[in-house]
């Protein structure tokens, strides 16, 4: 499958990007943890980065590491608020974007855009 995964904890917040992604066009599967499969063929990986004890950091790790020519996306209550975008943040963690939560469907929408196009 080739798409955008999400790897999202919260049922809620999973629904919701799924919704609004799914509504420009493109493909989604959304995943409750990293430990759940992830597709080989993917176009985007979009993780939540939750922070107890760095175990956020090790889930980019984990996933960049299978998947390591796949471009990832993190979003986190965690980030300074506002944050969207490209920063040092985002090379600190090896990701393409980083997205501060909350935020809203034309972020999300400007940074997955920004990281793969437009939907096919």
């Amino acid at each position: 499958m080739s798409g955008i995964v999400i790897i999202e904890e919260d049922k809620l917040m999973r629904g919701l990007l799924t919704e609004w992604l799914s509504a420009e066009g493109y493909s989604v599967r959304a995943l409750a943890s990293s430990d759940a499969q992830v597709p080989d063929k993917a176009d985007l990986i979009i993780v939540n980065v939750y922070m107890p004890r760095h175990a956020g950091a090790r889930t980019l790790r984990t996933v960049k590491a299978a998947h390591p020519k796949t471009p990832m996306i993190a979003i986190s209550g965690q980030f300074r608020a506002g944050l969207v975008g490209s920063s040092t943040a985002a090379d600190a963690l090896g990701v393409r974007q980083v997205i501060a939560k909350p935020f809203t469907r034309r972020d999300l929408v400007t940074a997955v855009r920004g990281v793969i196009g437009p939907a096919r």
